[in-house]
């Protein structure tokens, strides 16, 4: 996985190295004013070096040359975080498509014949085979047979379902897996139709929200940028009046100094290191927008099957009727799973051995087999004349009547019961007596109620969204305690919950492990994907946990709170560090023609054309010099705003003034010694 993962890395960066390149168009840089801003500068100091003449610009090639680079240079880094954020929402779509088109079909022809396609050939009406552990290559109706189909990874729905030929339940879904018996199935959608095929449209078509922060830093990075544009271009007839001459490679190198573009291009320093400490905690970040968006979100979205429960309905107790013996009761189900191999015939077994039981595999290896059947409904052996058998209720009490045995009165009480708190009673018998019920329920992970209060006490309302019955969601919802639920949800409904949510102003995260959550973790300002899942929703999501472990959500909250404060930070660091370039170069600038400005020339800068070239340098020096401290982010703690300003302002506002003061100084010695 790791191997695949460096792979689909590398190619994602190649791709963002040329997309850098392609967006260098205007038309898209328009979208970014800050970084329309610098590519007009720098075309008009190419233009400069193309045409010297033109522009009045002889004898400065270097100069020029050197403006130009660093401008392009800056462009160009600007365009490469932007392009391999987007390259991971490009690959979403494509994967669900892969995952279609690498699902093969056993096609039935008219002579009876048994060929293996791929199930994007398939077309409405053909005839496929399909065997237990086999997933169903399309939509359709079945025509022969019975089996049970686990629907899980696309309605949601943790227990199998019984799907027979000739009867309302004789629908299948595409994507959908056998678990048992054999069936044939007529295909009912041509390609581009399927259920899959509307979980790709979903997710081509859902866009991320900006965040909030986001925003607003985008409102302030336009409202500097166009400031000092306009301070820059009064520069030009208060120049003149003082009798100089400003030039225009000048005057451009001054504005990228003052306009915010520092902080334009550590954005992308910083969500990397985001990324990278979300790794530490064993989730993998796609982008670090997704990190960003953590910080902010309001609403968390969990799946119920496979993220607040286990997935399996799982063995919980075991329920006497009719006056049987508990012991007796356990020691049956015992007999009758010791060779059921399914997550729930194991279940029993380690809740017996849990109970203290202990059994004798050797002495039923003689025994038959009755293995369980979609047909039958049932299991067990048979073993010296003797009937054990555990199944639906129904099944083992027809059974039993067959055996001349009685029906014991509590029952169907207790079978009731046992369904009203969402789980599934298995019916246990020993030749014609039902000795009891076995207590299936899809269990909630453990420690999950006291994670959801930590989220509760951040500020974050829980919502589970589950196919299940809404008596079933009730059950897991107050068990897991969550604030909400939404019961019966198709994978339309679960987009439409996020939408609900931020159309609201509301950000989103949505953790999830199916198919059926794919469009919704598309949506979602934050996906995180289950590792356990599929690989339609790992692919879906921009963030994967590798423990699969859903409220791992509060460590990425926590991590996305701590990008939040450095960028803010280094923001605070970047404006200040601008305006303390503007009080440094102007002075400059314009002592030579008022030498009474000298006074405010307190850096003692060698001359106006030192003074630029130390700035452009310093404001080239300062992103790597500022990046150990985007990767390793500043400290979380929790404080109100006001603090948090305050701190900010202390330490990150009064260090950005001091630092160009010292930094341009330094450097136009070294410029000045060679000029």
């Amino acid at each position: 996985m790791n191997q695949s993962k460096h792979k689909m890395n590398a190619g994602l960066v190649k791709q963002a190295i040329a997309e850098s390149f392609i967006k260098l168009n205007p038309l898209a840089m328009m979208k970014n004013p800050v970084m329309f801003v610098v590519e007009a500068g720098t075309i008009l100091v190419l233009l400069m070096l193309m045409m010297p003449d033109a522009f009045h610009a002889q004898g400065r090639f270097g100069y020029n040359l050197a403006v130009f680079l660093i401008l392009f240079f800056t462009i160009l880094f600007a365009n490469f975080a932007e392009a391999l954020a987007e390259g991971r929402g490009k690959a979403q779509a494509d994967s669900l498509k892969k995952t279609k088109k690498e699902t093969t079909a056993n096609k039935i022809a008219k002579n009876g014949t048994i060929t293996t396609v791929s199930s994007d050939k398939l077309r409405k009406g053909d005839i496929v085979l399909v065997e237990a552990g086999d997933l169903i290559p399309g939509d359709g109706e079945i025509v022969e047979g019975l089996a049970s189909i686990d629907e899980s990874a696309i309605t949601g729905e943790s227990a199998p379902v019984i799907k027979e030929a000739g009867g309302d339940f004789s629908s299948v879904t595409g994507g959908t897996k056998v678990v048992s018996d054999t069936i044939k199935v007529r295909i009912t959608a041509d390609p581009g139709e399927s259920f899959l095929d509307k979980m790709i449209s979903l997710v081509e078509g859902a866009k991320r929200q900006k965040t909030p922060n986001e925003i607003a830093l985008n409102i302030l990075l336009v409202t500097l940028t166009i400031i000092f544009l306009l301070v820059v271009v009064t520069l030009i007839p208060m120049a003149n009046d003082v009798g100089v001459h400003l030039q225009l490679s000048t005057l451009i190198a001054l504005l990228v100094c003052l306009i915010p573009t520092t902080i334009g291009a550590l954005l992308s320093a910083i969500g990397v290191a985001g990324m990278d400490r979300v790794t530490r905690f064993n989730v993998l970040a796609m982008s670090g927008k997704a990190v960003e968006a953590a910080g902010d979100i309001n609403t968390i979205i969990l799946d119920k099957t496979g993220t607040i429960t286990f997935g399996n309905r799982l063995a919980a107790e075991f329920i006497p009727v009719g006056g049987a013996d508990k012991k007796e009761l356990t020691d049956t189900a015992v007999v009758t799973s010791l060779f059921d191999d399914t997550p729930e015939g194991r279940s029993v077994l380690e809740l017996a051995q849990s109970r203290g039981f202990t059994w004798d595999m050797s002495a039923y290896e003689t025994a038959e087999i009755i293995p369980f059947t979609a047909e039958e409904r049932m299991s067990g052996l048979i073993k010296d004349g003797s009937h054990y058998r555990k199944g639906a209720v129904d099944s083992i009490k027809q059974f039993v009547r067959q055996m001349g045995g009685a029906i014991p009165e509590d029952l169907e009480a207790k079978s009731h019961e046992i369904a009203s708190k969402g789980g599934t009673p298995l019916a246990v018998s020993y030749n014609d007596r039902i000795l009891g019920l076995i207590y299936l329920k899809d269990t909630v992970k453990p420690g999950m109620r006291e994670r959801f209060d930590e989220l509760r006490k951040m500020g974050i309302k829980t919502i589970m969204c589950t196919g299940d019955n809404p008596l079933t969601a009730a059950t897991i919802a107050k068990e897991a305690g969550v604030d909400e639920f939404i019961a019966e949800a198709k994978p339309e409904d679960k987009i439409q919950a996020i939408r609900k949510e931020q159309e609201k102003g509301h950000l989103v995260a949505m953790t999830g492990d199916g198919t059926n959550d794919a469009p919704a973790l598309a949506q979602a300002d934050v996906g995180l994907a289950m590792n356990s899942g599929t690989i339609a929703a790992k692919e879906a999501a921009n963030m994967v946990d590798l423990d699969s472990d859903p409220t791992k959500i509060i460590e990425v909250v926590a991590i996305g709170k701590q990008l939040l404060m450095t960028r803010g930070a280094l923001t605070t660091f970047s404006i200040a560090n601008d305006i303390a370039k503007y009080f440094a170069i102007i002075p400059a600038m314009f002592t030579v023609a008022i030498p009474g400005m000298q006074v405010l020339n307190i850096m003692g800068l060698h001359s106006p054309a030192s003074a630029i070239l130390s700035a452009l340098i310093f404001n080239a020096v300062i992103i790597p010099l500022l990046i150990p401290l985007a990767m390793k982010g500043v400290k979380y703690v929790p404080m109100s705003a006001s603090r948090l300003l305050s701190r900010n302002i202390l330490i990150y506002g009064f260090g950005g003034i001091v630092a160009p003061f010292i930094g341009i100084k330094l450097i136009d010695m070294l410029v000045s010694a060679f000029m």
